[in-house]
Order: structure tokens, then C-alpha cells, then sequence
């Protein structure tokens, strides 16, 4: 059985709907994760995605900020969401999901905290957040042993991993996202799974690769001063079933866009 799963910064829901629309009329996924969704949750549009076929709705909003949601044409088994550093942010939200009869699994949406712009948590209280965020993230999935089964993970993580998912290494070295210090403790999320990487298992690492640009260049695709912030993990049982993924980069360009493009992983579960 064919299964697709996306996840979107969408930047604000309620303001981007249309994009969302034309994003799922195009690509119809079975499942969309979306972070900065930067609303309450009686606020979300769910009429919106019931009209348009994903009538299954898990969410975790708040006022103004941060917020996570996925939407589905799949039911929901268990719903779960976690609190994370003892900050009550909206930034995470689970799901059971079961795209066949005989093979159900955990898919998990996550929004990293950004961590401001200096990259000293002595002197910056978001950075410090942003890696203890991690640390407890990576505790969690190995104490509770989350890619032990059939589990997902995606989301935009805030952070470029490799030298190839930005567009200059060196130069984004201090730069949070891609300080050492975030590398490493996404390398310990990443191993306490362990995890697989889906979008680099048809991108070599040794290719560039970017899910976001900056709306402060104003020629981004000229420029193309992009990084991969965004997404998508799957627990070593699951690998098999890739199929391969999709980098939605054109969305950028849409009017009045997010910074963020959509993401695709395709599943075949009968493989």
C-alpha cells in the first residue's frame, strides 16, 4: 500500500490556508505535519481540511506561537502530546497511525525551539532552551525506546546537520542551526534512536540540500543561501518501506509564502 507523509513550517496556518490547500491538491499525502501552526486550537481551521479530505485532526496550539498539528485521510489510534523543558510550549504531537491491516505505527511532530540569534546559551536564554530541548529529547527516545517499533519522526528541527545542508559550512559555523554544539546534540537524538534519515537516502550527503530560505534575501532562489531545517526520520523497521521523497522548493516562490518548503517521504508498506 502506498503511503505518503509531509511535513510543512507553514509559518501560520490560518494565514497560509490557501497555500495549504494548493499544496495538498497537488501532492495529496495521507498524512501533513505542520509546525508554527500559531494558534489556539479552537482557532485552527479544521473545516478547511475536512472539505478537503483530511477529516482526522491531532492538534497542540497556543496563542501567537510555535503550535503543531497533523492532518490525515487516516484515522488516529492514540493521540499524545508531550511537554518539553517544563515550558508549556506547543511543540509537540503524536499519533498511532495504521496505513494497512496488518502494520500500525507511532508518527511524531516536532518543532524544535529556533534559539535566537546568539549562539551562547551563557548570554542566551533561547539557545540554552533550544539544547536542553534536545537533551531531553534524546533522553526520552532512548529511555522510552520510541524507534524501538514502527515509528516516524519529523518536523522542522531547526537544525542543518551536515556541511551539505548549507550553503556555505564555514560561514554558518557560528551561526545557530548549524553551530557544533546543535550538530552534536542532534546527533545524539538521531542516534538514540536510532533514526533513519529518509530525505538522504536519495540525496548523498556529499549533494546540497535546503528546505529553507531566508526572507531577508530578496533573490532567494538566486541566491540560494538555503539549509535543511526541516525533516523526516523513520525508525530502521520502516527504512525498508521507502520509496523516496520530494523537496516541494517551488512553494517558495507561491505569494506570500513561508520561509519553509513542504516536505514528502514515500512508503510502500506491502513492499
Amino acid at each position: 500500500m502506498p503511503f505518503t507523509v509531509a511535513t510543512w513550517n507553514i509559518n501560520s496556518v490560518r494565514l497560509r490556508i490557501d497555500l495549504v490547500g494548493k499544496f495538498l491538491t497537488a501532492h495529496a499525502p495521507d498524512v501533513l505535519c505542520l509546525q508554527e501552526t500559531k494558534c489556539r486550537d479552537a482557532e485552527f481551521p479544521a473545516a478547511a481540511f475536512r472539505k478537503l479530505g483530511y477529516s482526522h485532526i491531532a492538534l497542540n496550539g497556543q496563542k501567537g506561537y510555535h503550535g503543531v498539528a497533523i492532518v490525515s485521510k487516516i484515522p488516529f489510534g492514540i493521540i499524545d502530546r508531550r511537554p518539553f523543558c517544563d515550558k508549556g510550549d506547543a511543540r509537540h504531537v503524536s499519533v498511532t497511525l495504521a496505513p494497512t491491516n496488518i502494520r500500525a505505527f507511532t508518527l511524531h511532530n516536532f518543532y524544535v525551539p529556533a534559539g535566537g540569534d546568539e549562539p551562547d546559551p551563557a548570554i542566551n536564554p533561547k539557545f540554552a532552551h533550544k539544547l536542553a530541548f534536545l537533551d531531553e529529547m534524546a533522553s526520552w527516545i532512548r529511555a522510552d525506546r520510541i524507534a524501538g517499533g514502527d515509528a516516524m519522526m519529523v518536523g522542522d528541527l531547526n537544525i542543518a546537520p551536515l556541511e551539505t545542508d548549507v550553503w556555505n559550512h564555514k560561514a554558518l559555523l557560528k551561526v545557530v542551526s548549524h553551530t557544533p554544539v546543535e550538530v552534536e546534540k542532534l546527533g545524539k537524538v538521531f542516534a538514540a534512536g536510532p533514526w533513519v534519515d529518509a530525505l538522504r537516502r536519495y540525496v548523498p550527503p556529499e549533494e546540497r540540500l535546503y528546505t529553507w530560505w531566508s526572507y531577508r534575501s530578496p533573490d532567494w532562489a538566486k541566491a540560494d543561501k538555503g539549509r535543511r531545517l526541516d525533516h523526516i526520520w523513520t525508525s530502521t523497521s520502516l527504512a525498508a518501506a521507502l520509496r523516496g521523497m520530494k523537496v516541494v522548493r517551488e512553494s517558495r516562490s507561491w505569494e506570500r509564502p513561508s520561509d519553509h518548503v513542504p516536505v514528502l517521504a514515500h512508503f510502500d508498506f506491502d513492499a
